[in-house]
């Protein structure tokens, strides 16, 4: 089963990447999310995947006896999963207010601080 999510992180995060590095703003927030899952599911698999008991101690014992589940990796990624869409709500309001301002889903035609027909810098000093 490891294997089977190892390669499923793998292709998470290349997805991620290759939209990450698209010209298209939203393509960019999907992607974002695609690799901030690939991620999530890289911590879930690092804590073990086990089929243990829940992490309940019995009453009258100080820990409880044999082997039990981690819960510290869900309780980060629970953490992680709201933290993440609450950033991409956030990212996806941002994205849609510079679409409106600047009229252009292309990062290369948001060219406020450099239009196009700017003077070169110097190339040499």
């Amino acid at each position: 089963m490891e294997y089977i999510l190892a390669a499923l992180v793998g292709l998470f995060i290349a997805i991620g990447t290759y939209l990450l590095l698209s010209r298209s703003v939203i393509r960019m927030l999907i992607g974002l999310t695609i690799f901030s899952n690939g991620v999530l599911l890289l911590i879930f698999t690092a804590g073990r995947l086990t089929q243990e008991v829940a992490p309940i101690v019995p009453q009258g014992l100080d820990v409880p006896e044999g082997a039990i589940a981690n819960p510290l990796p869900q309780a980060l990624i629970l953490t992680a999963i709201v933290i993440g869409f609450s950033m991409f709500a956030f990212l996806l309001v941002l994205a849609f207010r510079a679409y409106q301002s600047l009229d252009a889903d292309n990062t290369d035609t948001m060219r406020l601080a450099e239009p196009d027909n700017a003077p070169n810098p110097p190339l040499s000093y």
